[in-house]
């Protein structure tokens, strides 16, 4: 397959090379375009006010200086010779479990690619070590996926435990579960006395039973969960309309 490959930690991340590598070796067409540093927390944003540095790499990666979404974009319609079939955003270090989907940089350059041809993929390591095993994973399943009639602007969301590859338990297909509330921001002062922030680390997880992408980790299994593009709630949708057309009539 022709597969552009991008994500979050930067383009010198091990997570981006390992999954290059894994692609490469198992003879995929492999187009790599990722910011210059780490944009972690990035979500779907654009760079719109500025223009994009783009630099080509020794070792033939492209370096932006951009946003993950900006990459694959770039990537897509101006920096890979032919046009991907699919992309694929990560290795990420660090889980994207329940929420985290809402802020993951990594996720928003899968869902970048949701007009090609095939469903694009996020996959993440739930920790810093093991990027092999989560490369091994994503061949494993990569010719599965291929087949599938997913419905259109799907986002495959991968999570791999850190541990070596033959001590994982299995693959499980999970719903995305959800986290506590952060704690409060960190308030710190700079030599002039001026009050800073540092944004608190996520929620531990609140609805993480049986069934979620939480559960699963935590037991040793890869999660995959299929994440619609479509934000539309359709049963609030339907609450809504009820009532409003309730005040119609009056």
């Amino acid at each position: 397959m022709k597969l552009l490959l991008s994500n979050d930690d930067g383009a010198m991340a091990p997570g981006l090379q390992a999954l290059s590598q894994a692609c490469s070796a198992a003879g995929h067409s492999v187009c790599v375009v990722a910011p210059d540093r780490d944009r972690s927390g990035a979500s779907n944003s654009l760079t719109l006010d500025r223009p994009l540095k783009t630099s080509k790499l020794e070792n033939g990666f492209y370096s932006v200086n951009g946003t993950p979404t900006d990459c694959v974009n770039l990537g897509m319609n101006t920096l890979c010779e032919a046009e991907p079939e699919r992309v694929l955003s990560g290795i990420n270090s660090g889980a994207n479990l329940g929420d985290d989907v809402i802020y993951s940089g990594t996720v928003a350059a899968a869902m970048e690619g949701r007009f090609l041809r095939y469903a694009p993929i996020a996959i993440s390591l739930v920790g810093n070590q093991h990027f092999s095993t989560a490369a091994q994973v994503l061949m494993d399943v990569l010719p599965k996926l291929k087949a599938l009639n997913l419905p259109e602007r799907t986002v495959i969301n991968i999570n791999v435990p850190d541990l070596p590859y033959e001590k994982l338990k299995g693959i499980e297909v999970t719903r995305l579960g959800h986290r506590h509330r952060c704690d409060p921001p960190v308030k710190t002062q700079n030599p002039r006395g001026k009050d800073y922030y540092w944004i608190s680390g996520v929620g531990q997880g609140d609805d993480a039973g049986p069934g979620t992408d939480f559960h699963a980790i935590s037991n040793g299994k890869v999660s995959i969960t299929a994440v619609q593009v479509d934000m539309t709630g359709y049963d609030g949708n339907s609450i809504l309309q009820a009532q409003l057309s309730t005040q119609d009539r009056s």
